[in-house]
């Protein structure tokens, strides 16, 4: 694998960006890890909270010179992402894995049938993995819909898998060759007790994005929210692609707010244009 240029030690000279072709609003590098500093920048966040429109503003242009947009939840200080724990170290490469195999591994590592006995919690699905979902079709453009998507958590912040809220979001631009790329690209821990090399999720991302339209639009240190551009249109496919989310983040369904895989495939999968993963 090339190793992708990394525009942003050139904003520790030029923090508006100029020489990039950026204007970007006073903001700051982010080299902090779980082992100490970086060798470079992994991300530039914006100083204070994005508010709708930032996306295109200054996503768009950003994506141009090989910087990826994507919502971060700083809280209410300044260091906050010093303190997610970050471990770029531990990250492998998206590409250097197969979506199908880490799903399988997922699904039947689980142990299915020795916490669902009655076999209704995942039905129609059983403890062998039951394959991909097929493709969707495109409903909207996939950078069209993330912004919207973008839009829509800075103006209200509510996800509807949770019931909960993003507050405190700020726009982050990551080096990364694709959307699905950012987790693993800064060393994103969220998922540490389910899966610790995140690139292994990246690549299922990756799938998302080919079959599904999806982008990486919002992270918190546990939390996961990407666009979708082409959901399901039918029940069985929302109930096969459900499978998927399963395998990806258990959480979503052992504790959440649907009692069964079909529930959630219903009201969470189901021709909806955000999906939102938590990891406990």
């Amino acid at each position: 694998m090339a190793t992708l240029p990394n525009p942003l030690p050139r904003l520790a000279a030029d923090p508006s960006g100029r020489s990039l072709g950026l204007a970007l609003p006073l903001g700051r590098l982010i080299d902090a890890t779980a082992e100490g500093p970086w060798h470079e920048p992994l991300l530039w966040h914006g100083a204070y909270d994005a508010a709708p429109g930032a996306w295109t503003a200054l996503g768009s242009p950003a994506a141009r010179v090989g910087l990826l947009p994507v919502l971060v939840q700083t809280g209410d200080c300044q260091d906050a992402l010093d303190k997610w724990g970050l471990r770029p170290a531990l990250m492998s490469y998206p590409g250097d894995h197969d979506a199908e195999e880490v799903l399988a591994e997922f699904w039947e590592g689980e142990e299915i049938a020795e916490w669902d006995t009655a076999g209704d919690v995942l039905a129609p699905f059983g403890p062998d993995w039951p394959g991909p979902a097929p493709a969707g079709t495109l409903t909207a453009d996939p950078a069209v819909r993330a912004a919207e998507v973008a839009d829509s958590l800075l103006a209200d912040g509510s996800l509807p898998t949770h019931g909960s809220y993003l507050e405190e979001m700020r726009l982050a631009l990551v080096p990364a060759r694709r959307s699905a790329d950012i987790p693993a690209a800064i060393g994103w821990t969220g998922p540490l007790n389910h899966e610790n090399d995140v690139a292994r999720l990246g690549a299922v991302l990756r799938s998302w994005e080919d079959r599904f339209g999806i982008r990486v639009v919002a992270l918190t240190p546990d939390q996961l929210v990407v666009s979708v551009a082409a959901p399901p249109t039918t029940t069985s496919d929302a109930e096969a692609l459900a499978a998927e989310h399963f395998a990806f983040c258990p959480d979503n369904i052992t504790q959440g707010e649907h009692d069964t895989l079909r529930t959630y495939a219903a009201e969470e999968v189901l021709g909806q244009r955000m999906w939102s993963f938590w990891w406990d």
